[in-house]
This record gives C-alpha cells, sequence and structure tokens, in this order.
C-alpha cells in the first residue's frame, strides 16, 4: 500500500478512535473531581499537539522529566479556531482567550494518558466565543505523558497527546 494511503487511513482511524472516546464520555458522567454542576457548555474543541517536558534535578538532586508547557492546534470540525499554550492559555482567532488554573484532576484512560481536569478561569482577553467562559475541562485525553530516562540537565522532550477542551459559564 503506498505511504498516502496508509498515513490517510492512520488519520482515519485516529478520527474515529476521537469520535468514538467523545461519544463514549458524553454518555458517561465526569468524574466529581472536575464536574462543573450547574454550569452551561460555551463550546468543545478538539485539541492536537504535544506536552513538552525539561530534564531538570527533583529535589533528590536526581534528573527527571518535568512537565514545562503544552502546544496544541484547537480544532473545530476538524478546522483550525485557536491555540492552546502555556498559562494554560487558550486563544481563538475570533480574538477571545482566557487563562486558567488547575482545580481538580482525574486519571486519564490509560496510565499513557495525561490527567482529565477542571480549571477555573483567572483572566479574559478580547471578545467572541470565549468570553464570559469561568472554567475549563480537558477530557478524553490521549497520551502526552512522558517516560524513560533523564539524562541531560536542561534537555526537552516533547509527548504527542490529544484532548476535548469544554469551555463553560456559569447559569
Amino acid at each position: 500500500m503506498p505511504f498516502a494511503q496508509k498515513t490517510i487511513l492512520a488519520a482515519l482511524a485516529l478520527v474515529a478512535s476521537a469520535t468514538a472516546s467523545a461519544a463514549l464520555a458524553a454518555d458517561k458522567p465526569l468524574p466529581d473531581s472536575i464536574a462543573a454542576p450547574g454550569q452551561t457548555v460555551v463550546i468543545t474543541l478538539h485539541a492536537e499537539g504535544a506536552q513538552i517536558y525539561d530534564c531538570k534535578a527533583g529535589a533528590d538532586g536526581k534528573l527527571a522529566w518535568t512537565f514545562r508547557e503544552p502546544i496544541a492546534t484547537l480544532l473545530d470540525n476538524g478546522k483550525t479556531t485557536g491555540r492552546h499554550y502555556a498559562g494554560p492559555n487558550w486563544e481563538l482567532s475570533d480574538g477571545s482567550a482566557v487563562t486558567a488554573k488547575a482545580a481538580g484532576n482525574a486519571p486519564g484512560a490509560t496510565a499513557a494518558d495525561i490527567p482529565w481536569l477542571k480549571l477555573d478561569v483567572v483572566a479574559q482577553r478580547g471578545t467572541g466565543a470565549l468570553t464570559g467562559v469561568t472554567t475549563v475541562q480537558r477530557i478524553n485525553t490521549q497520551g502526552g505523558k512522558l517516560e524513560g530516562p533523564c539524562e541531560t540537565a536542561g534537555s526537552y522532550r516533547s509527548a504527542p497527546y490529544s484532548a476535548d477542551y469544554v469551555f463553560l459559564r456559569k447559569g
């Protein structure tokens, strides 16, 4: 099978897997630690990107991978609509943006998946779809954890991940 066909089939399998995960998550209630009762969904966006890690010495002096920042493209029905980056920040092409801080977490589906999160919005910029958003949930995570040895302080590695980000407002 030609490379292009293999690439297309792999992409279709990933989309089918993400769609099935989203449908499955919609049927199950979220863990209490990340639930947002009484809040209304404003928009849900899919993210594709990487979690960036830095090799640093811990309190014990041993080198270990430490989370540094995310970098991801935000997609709405397959179309790029924004980006997610350190802060954490979510910025849409309509000019709206939010910054949030972690408020709760739940384990990902597998040991290789970063946790699901509930984040409280601490700052907003611009006007657009994210105006008035008070909470962000990260769900349906796939990948993103980095395992293995860290041998050179100051080196960086990335771990590919995908997730769905649900933006909510009170009321």
